[in-house]
């Protein structure tokens, strides 16, 4: 039997890591423990609920107004101080969060051997996304076992001198974890009509516009245009736009300062995953940038625009599914205009190929753990 610790801080870890801990859990081969940083405290809250996840660790660590000096030493000594606890094998941290980066560090310094999930993408600049391609860069050098979404990613490891025999192509777990809340909401008709009550306020005869913007490096004037965009295509009429703002105090201030008091434009709290599922297969079109939310848009067939200048997905822009728009106003509703006018041009993005995996990747990274360690 192995030791496996999952840390997750952040709700994309949680949804993403979600499906990994369930195969870990029901695996006789694997001891598993679960601790939790919360980063983020209500947003992964909603998603431990949803897979049914009870962490073993709590280190409740988000505070008010935290900056990254401060959550990236909370999350070194408290995960620190669970593995001197645990004393597991290997730790699993998934992605480029502060959480992942601190708790593999946490672990170099026990000598424990760490398992990244989504490994290997970049955009080959640090502050963009900000901190997050960095923090992905430096779990790098701290990894024994990198489980690489996509055969580019796996690429992108060889090129920094990644050993072959370190480097597993698995597919991303966020097409796991949608595939499985998909699913749920088909077999269980009594499931879907709850994921759905909170949304009676939609006009079905109007497009429904799913936003998310969150990111750090937009806040000096980027979201800001995004919003004004987002406001001059509600004047078309034949739109609604469904925004859940993220609860960082910048966004929310940015964001409902433009569109809070525009008819058309429905500004949420943040929603738990299984509505915001069911929100995606509605949409008509997905303004974004969620690195995430890149990855499961074209699983649903649902275009996507990227507000970002950069992408480390660049495999979603490549099979058409997804489109890097930036944050000029001007350039946003261009774009969003030719897919609303073009019925060709949303074609062409909505049946394109999704790049991201077969829905299996939780088991090729059990299997990989399990195997990797019964052979030393």
């Amino acid at each position: 039997m192995i030791r496996v610790l999952s840390v997750i801080g952040t709700r994309p870890e949680a949804i993403k890591l979600a499906p990994v801990v369930l195969a870990l859990r029901a695996d006789a081969r694997v001891e598993h423990v679960t601790c939790v940083t919360a980063q983020h405290r209500q947003m992964l809250d909603q998603v431990l609920a949803t897979f049914g996840l009870t962490p073993d660790h709590d280190l409740d660590l988000m505070r008010p107004n935290q900056d990254l000096d401060r959550v990236t030493a909370a999350v070194l000594d408290g995960v620190g101080r669970v593995i001197n606890h645990a004393k597991p094998d290997w730790i699993l941290v998934q992605g480029d969060t502060t959480t992942a980066f601190a708790a593999a560090l946490a672990a170099f310094y026990r000598k424990v051997k760490v398992a990244h999930v989504e490994a290997g993408l970049r955009t080959g600049n640090i502050y963009s996304p900000w901190p997050e391609e960095m923090n992905r860069k430096l779990v790098t050098q701290l990894t024994t076992m990198h489980f690489a979404p996509t055969p580019a990613a796996a690429d992108n490891l060889r090129r920094e001198n990644v050993p072959e025999a370190q480097i597993r192509v698995t597919g991303n777990t966020v097409i796991d974890a949608l595939r499985w809340i998909v699913a749920r909401l088909d077999a269980d008709p009594a499931f879907a009509r709850t994921a759905e009550e909170r949304f009676g306020f939609l006009d079905r005869g109007r497009r429904l516009l799913l936003v998310t913007g969150h990111r750090r490096e937009s806040f000096e004037g980027g979201l800001e245009r995004v919003c004004l965009a987002l406001k001059q295509l509600a004047e078309r009429g034949d739109v609604e736009i469904v925004y859940p703002v993220h609860l960082n105090p910048k966004v929310q201030k940015i964001a409902r300062g433009v569109l809070a008091q525009h008819p058309a434009v429905h500004l949420m709290e943040p929603l738990d995953y299984v509505p915001f599922v069911g929100l995606m297969r509605r949409a008509y079109l997905i303004v974004t940038d969620s690195g995430g939310i890149q990855e499961e848009a074209p699983g649903l067939g649902k275009p996507v625009l990227v507000t970002r200048d950069t992408t480390e997905r660049p495999e979603a822009v490549t099979a058409g599914t997804a489109r890097l728009v930036g944050t000029s106003t001007e350039e946003l509703v261009k774009q969003a205009t030719a897919l609303l006018d073009d019925p060709h041009a949303y074609r062409q993005m909505a049946q394109a190929r999704n790049p991201f995996g077969d829905g299996k990747a939780a088991l090729r990274i059990l299997e990989t753990l399990a195997g990797h360690t019964a052979t030393g």
